[in-house]
């Protein structure tokens, strides 16, 4: 862990270490997600096999075999506790209904007498989302992308998930269920991707693909977008809490580890205009790291990709985080409110001192799927608008196209594209 004083003068070189993290290693898988993809689109269902075979260690003698059946589906609510059901359905509940608040309509504009414009919405056909697993299962990845396609309207939602050895945790399976799922497959990474970008003779080609994953799903995301859409090139996870010194700093300790734990490459970071309190918090982080589950993964993050950044002030700490645009920003202050306004770049933002960010992973509402690595920028959380195109609705009448076609002439004329001039002019020398 770095401790830091933004105005140390190696602050910025010492700090770009943590931004740059993965960057290498991006570089490095992107020929072997290449040479998976070109395998999945030549040989479609083999390949897909092949490569599930090796990297899952899951046999399987058709992939047909690979989808999960309605009986597993419900074999698995038998296996998940009613407490957890419920809470599984009080996520959707609360997810579902900030969504539907995203909805966008068809509309249609009549402010002009002999022109009608607007823009008609539609859902797509078909997505694909993706769901880790590995190192943690992740149901509320389900919830996070299913809803919004579903509220969207989307017409079928087709899941993959990586199952090493077969084994699929049921409560992804629940979640899938309640969330409105269609079909899911027992396949992961870039394969994957791939599959659901190209589609095979088994599974069915999708619109878009949604979702976070490893590296090597990031980058065949990346590598299909074209082909598809995607929703954004997710990196590693990161938390950015800013602090004026207020609140407790075991709480502010907690919320660093929960993103911590996620991988080695995770990221978290506390900038607070109190060097003392900061020093608690990071003495808290040590203590807390050896009562974690997770501990040698949490640890390996904390001790490479965590900070603690001391600054003077709160403007010069919130200039910091619209830099960075995190992922994740915490506002650990005593009025949250007050400096809200000023916050440009950020995926999620966390009020106060009670709103951990572990409560917008799961069943707050807002969506958990965010852009990373800064590009908070420019991205917006996953939502209902991801998951439906809109075509420009445009309709002249006669005497709205000879309003204005005089105007449409010249502006052709001067781009030089005497076929577009035409097709006006040669309407508005007609006689009726």
């Amino acid at each position: 862990m770095q401790f830091l004083d933004i105005h140390d003068k190696d602050f910025s070189a010492r700090f770009d270490t943590i931004l740059s993290r993965g960057e290498e290693t991006g570089r490095e898988v992107e020929h072997v997600v290449v040479d998976i993809i070109n395998q999945v689109r030549r040989h479609g269902d083999e390949a897909v096999l092949e490569l599930t075979r090796r990297f899952d260690r899951l046999e399987a003698a058709s992939v047909a075999e690979l989808e999960i059946t309605d009986s597993e589906i419900e074999a698995a609510f038998k296996q998940v506790e009613e407490a957890d059901i419920s809470a599984l359905k009080l996520a959707v509940e609360r997810v579902t209904r900030f969504h539907e608040k995203q909805k966008q309509q068809t509309w249609l504009s009549t402010e002009e007498p002999d022109v009608m414009l607007g823009q008609k919405v539609t859902p797509l056909a078909r997505v694909g989302i993706y769901v880790p697993g590995g190192k943690a299962s992740y149901p509320s990845s389900v919830i996070m992308n299913a809803v919004p396609a579903r509220v969207a309207g989307v017409g079928e939602i087709i899941m993959v998930a990586p199952t090493p050895g077969g084994e699929i945790n049921p409560h992804v399976l629940v979640a899938a269920r309640l969330s409105g799922v269609d079909r899911i497959f027992r396949i992961g990474g870039a394969q994957a991707v791939a599959a659901l970008a190209y589609g095979s003779a088994t599974i069915p080609k999708v619109d878009k693909i949604t979702g976070p994953g490893n590296i090597y799903v990031a980058t065949a995301k990346k590598l299909v977008f074209g082909q598809v859409g995607i929703d954004m090139i997710a990196g590693p996870s990161e938390i950015l809490i800013i602090s004026d010194g207020s609140g407790n700093s075991a709480h502010i300790a907690a919320d660093l580890l929960s993103q911590a734990e996620h991988d080695e490459l995770a990221s978290s970071i506390l900038i607070t205009t109190d060097r003392t309190f900061g020093q608690q918090v990071a003495a808290e982080v040590e203590r807390q790291l050896s009562l974690l589950s997770r501990e040698a993964i949490a640890r390996a993050s904390w001790e490479k990709y965590g900070a603690v950044i001391v600054a003077e002030t709160l403007a010069e700490v919130i200039a910091f985080s619209n830099r960075i645009a995190p992922e994740h920003l915490e506002l650990a202050v005593n009025d949250p409110f007050a400096i809200l306004p000023q916050i440009t770049n950020a995926g999620a933002i966390f009020m106060g001192h009670w709103t951990p960010e572990a409560a917008g992973d799961y069943l707050a509402g807002p969506n958990h799927t965010l852009p990373t690595g800064g590009t908070a920028r420019f991205f917006s959380p996953l939502s209902t608008d991801d998951f439906v195109k809109k075509s420009s609705i445009v309709y002249f009448s006669e005497n709205g196209l000879k309003r204005m076609g005089n105007d449409i002439v010249r502006i052709a004329g001067l781009e030089g594209l005497e076929a577009h001039a035409k097709s006006v002019s040669v309407r508005m020398e007609e006689t009726p």
